[in-house]
């Protein structure tokens, strides 16, 4: 943190270490089958709880405060960490599920990179492939070679070293060794970069690189979330957004988002599926927690009912999906 004392730093990351433990996923083996080890989450802040007191009676717990902003609902703050702001409610149920759609199926689409790029190079249209039962398969021209990531930028981002194929048509082509299911790797899908590029082994952006654009919708719903957070008269600018996705079992291990030039610019973080941030604290995500556990995502899964909503169904049942803006310059 600019201007921080590292001792206090690292107290506060202490801290939160110790924090996280009582969260994360553990089990307990019995003879029948692993079970989840049963988590207190009775001093978690409830926001949904806190809301709906606030609406029938404007009471609050100590310690929150609440404001208006350009939203039906209140913006809650903690008196401890000036700079979180909680919007309850602030995506309607449809337009949740345009998030989620968009996350799987549009914001990693080449040229934004994934997590999968530095093994894999592009994966064009990931989540149909993983839906209609499709494997991946090693290019001719790259088998036995081994091609780094950076040489595919360099040259050209767009050139692919794998394609995905039907399970039968790509069995035929006698490379059982290099086949990958597409569902393994939608599953081990982690982090996906929209508008400007970060770097996760450089730690920073890279303004070069191709990308597709953050969609103008998104980028007005951005706009309108961290309002509350900045003075009146200052616009905030949805420059870069990064995509994380969580299954069971999966962690975020505390940190401190450090990289973009102007701390003063608040990040937009919006959590979607399942159930699982002030700048300049440690956060993080010690667990996601199910429908069958404490999340509620009903409305949800009636939203995609539909047969041919069965796959991103599947998908948002043990998931969660993050998607945080930032305003990089």
């Amino acid at each position: 943190m600019y201007g921080s004392n590292p001792s206090t730093d690292d107290e506060e990351r202490t801290a939160f270490r110790k924090a996280e433990k009582n969260y994360k996923l553990y089990y307990d083996n019995t003879r029948k089958k692993k079970q989840p080890r049963p988590v207190d989450l009775s001093e978690v802040i409830d926001f949904k709880s806190i809301s709906e007191s606030y609406r029938q009676n404007g009471e609050l717990p100590s310690g929150i405060f609440a404001i208006q902003c350009d939203f039906d609902s209140v913006v809650f703050c903690l008196e401890s960490h000036p700079g979180f702001y909680f919007i309850p409610g602030a995506l309607t149920v449809e337009e949740q599920c345009r998030w989620i759609k968009e996350s799987l199926t549009s914001f990693p689409q080449p040229p934004n990179r994934t997590n999968h790029n530095a093994i894999y190079g592009p994966l064009q249209d990931l989540f149909a492939a993983a839906k209609d039962n499709k494997a991946l398969i090693q290019e001719d021209k790259y088998r036995g070679t081994n091609i780094s990531e950076v040489e595919i930028i360099q040259n050209d981002i767009n050139i692919p070293k794998w394609n995905f194929l039907d399970q039968s048509g790509a069995l035929s082509r006698g490379a059982t060794s290099k086949l990958v299911p597409a569902s393994v790797l939608l599953r081990k899908l982690r982090w996906s970069t929209l508008g400007l590029q970060f770097v996760w082994s450089k730690r920073n952006y890279n303004i070069s690189l191709p990308h597709n654009k953050i969609p103008d919708a998104l980028c007005l719903l951005a706009e309108r979330m961290a309002a509350a957070a900045l003075p009146s008269g200052e616009v905030f600018q949805a420059e870069a957004a990064i995509v994380n996705y969580f299954g069971l079992g999966d962690t975020l291990g505390g940190h401190v988002d450090d990289m973009e030039k102007d701390w003063s610019k608040p990040i937009v973080s919006m959590s979607l599926c399942c159930k699982g941030q002030a700048r300049e604290c440690f956060h993080g995500v010690p667990r996601i927690f199910t429908d069958k556990e404490h999340a509620d995502i009903s409305s949800l899964e009636l939203q995609f009912s539909d047969e041919d909503d069965s796959a991103f169904l599947e998908y948002i049942r043990t998931s969660r999906i993050n998607i945080n803006i930032r305003q990089v310059f």
